[in-house]
């Protein structure tokens, strides 16, 4: 039987304001990064082999 998932934390102070400020501006995702996880992607659905 699986654990149960405990309750994530609360953040305060510092921790929280640099959370909130990394959730309000992400980092933008380049090209390059988008056609690497694409051909991963492809990649690992080509040698998959589900039946559906």
């Amino acid at each position: 039987m699986a654990r149960p998932i405990k309750e994530t934390p609360t953040l305060y102070g510092e921790d929280a304001r640099v959370f909130e400020q990394k959730i309000a501006n992400p980092k933008p995702v380049t090209k390059e990064d988008v056609l690497a996880a694409r051909n991963a992607y492809d990649k690992f659905m080509s040698i998959a082999k589900f039946p559906f």
